[in-house]
C-alpha cells in the first residue's frame, strides 16, 4: 500500500470537513481535463486480473488531458468506499472503474446513489435497469473466446494429446471457458482431452502449484488456466518443463520455453472508449459486453511453445470468430452422457450463462 494511499484512506475517514474543503482546490484544477479512478483488491504486477486492469490504466495516462488515480490492494470492504470518496472528493474523478467482483454489491451501489453525478463502472454484467442507479454499469469481456483459441493452440502443440486446466470456483464463467478451451483443442485434434482439477478460491498459490504438477504427473503437456493470478501455474509448468497458456493477462515472459500463447482482456479498448465519450459529452452505456469482435479481448503474441501449425489456425480462429462463428456448436454431451445442448448457441447467447457442466472430453467434476 503506498503512503498516499493510507493518507487518502484516513483523510476520508478521520477527517471528512477537512476533505471537503481541500477538495474545492483539488476539483477547480481537475476541471481543466478528467480524472478517472482505478482500484484493484490485488497489486497491479500480479500477471493476472489486476495487471490487465492496470495495462488499461497505463493506457488512459497516454490520453492528453485525462489524469488517472489508482489504488491497489483494496480489501472488498468499506475500505472501497473509503477510496472512491477520497478520489471523488481529494481528487476529483469523475469516472471510477473498480475493478474487483466484490466491490459491486453493496459499496459502488451505495457510492453511485451518493455521487449522481460521478460514473461508475464494473468489470461484470450486475447491472440491472430496474434495481440500479443510471451512473452505475458494468462492462465484459468474453473471455472464452479466447481460451477457445488456446485450445486450438494447445491442441496443436500437445505430443501427449493430454491438457490440463487448472481453475478457481465450478461457476458458470470458469466452467465454459475450460469448456471453450476443451472445443478448440477438439476443433483441431480430436484426440485431445482436458484434465481439470479446481483448487476452490482465486488465489490460492500453494494449491495451484500442486495441481499443476499433478496434472503434469498425470501426462498433461499444456496446462492453462482460469484463476486470478496464473503466475503460480505458468512457472510451476515452465520448471517442469510443460508448456502453458495464459489467462487474463500476458504471462509470457514467465516461461520463455514453453508459452503457447493466452486468452487476454482487452480493458483498454473500454477505458480509452469511456474517456472520450466523457470528452465528448456523450452518455456512457450501462453495459457494455464483447469479445474480439469489439476489441475487448486478444491472444498473446505466441511464445516457444507453439508449433508453426498451431500459429496458422489460431490465427484463422481468431478471424472466425470477429466474425462471429460459434463456439459451441452442438448436439453437445457432457462427460456423463447427458446432452447438454441440442442446437448451436451464439457467442454471447444468454443460456451459456447457465453452464453447469463439463463437456465430454474433460476429465474431472465440478462437485
Amino acid at each position: 500500500m503506498t503512503h498516499q494511499s493510507m493518507t487518502r484512506r484516513h483523510f476520508v475517514a478521520s477527517a471528512a470537513a477537512g476533505a471537503l474543503v481541500l477538495a474545492g482546490g483539488l476539483r477547480a484544477r481537475a476541471a481543466e481535463g478528467l480524472t478517472i479512478g482505478m482500484i484493484y483488491v490485488g497489486p497491479r504486477d500480479d500477471f493476472g486480473w489486476n495487471q490487465a486492469h492496470a495495462v488499461g490504466a497505463k493506457a488512459l495516462k497516454e490520453l492528453s488531458g485525462v489524469t488517472v488515480v489508482e489504488e491497489e490492494n483494496v480489501p472488498e470492504t468499506v475500505a472501497v468506499t473509503q477510496t472512491m470518496e477520497s478520489m471523488i472528493n481529494l481528487d476529483g474523478a469523475k469516472l471510477l472503474f473498480p475493478t474487483s467482483f466484490g466491490y459491486f454489491d453493496p459499496f459502488m451501489i451505495e457510492a453511485a446513489k451518493k455521487f449522481p453525478d460521478v460514473e461508475f463502472r464494473h468489470p461484470t454484467s450486475l447491472w440491472d435497469a430496474k434495481k440500479h442507479p443510471a451512473n452505475l454499469g458494468g462492462y465484459f469481456c468474453y473471455l472464452d473466446q479466447a481460451h477457445f483459441v488456446n485450445g486450438v493452440a494447445a491442441g496443436l502443440s500437445t505430443k501427449t494429446n493430454k491438457l490440463g486446466f487448472v481453475a478457481a470456483k465450478p461457476i458458470s464463467l470458469v466452467l465454459r471457458n475450460v469448456n471453450a478451451f476443451l472445443l478448440g483443442a477438439r476443433s483441431v485434434n480430436p484426440k485431445a482431452t482436458v484434465n481439470l482439477i479446481i483448487t476452490g478460491e482465486w488465489s490460492l498459490p500453494v494449491r495451484e502449484a500442486e495441481a499443476a504438477n499433478a496434472l503434469i504427473d498425470a501426462g498433461c503437456d499444456v496446462i492453462a488456466c482460469h484463476v486470478d493470478s496464473p503466475k503460480v501455474v505458468v512457472e510451476t509448468a515452465e520448471g517442469r518443463g510443460a508448456m502453458t497458456c495464459g489467462h487474463n493477462a500476458d504471462q509470457s515472459s514467465l516461461a520463455p520455453r514453453g508459452f503457447v500463447t493466452g486468452a487476454e482482456l482487452k480493458w483498454a479498448t473500454v477505458y480509452t472508449a469511456y474517456a472520450g465519450m466523457i470528452a465528448r459529452g456523450e452518455k456512457l452505456p450501462n453495459v457494455n459486453e464483447g469479445g474480439y469482435d469489439k476489441d475487448m479481448v486478444q491472444s498473446t503474441a505466441f511464445g516457444a511453445g507453439a508449433t508453426e501449425e498451431a500459429k496458422a489456425a489460431s490465427t484463422k480462429a481468431i478471424a472466425a470468430l470477429k466474425g462471429g462463428a460459434p463456439i459451441f456448436v452442438g448436439p453437445l454431451k457432457d462427460n456423463k452422457g447427458n446432452t447438454v445442448i441440442e442446437g448451436t448457441l451464439g457467442l454471447y447467447d444468454g443460456a451459456l450463462w447457465g453452464t453447469d457442466y463439463l463437456l465430454e472430453g474433460i476429465v474431472g467434476s465440478i462437485t
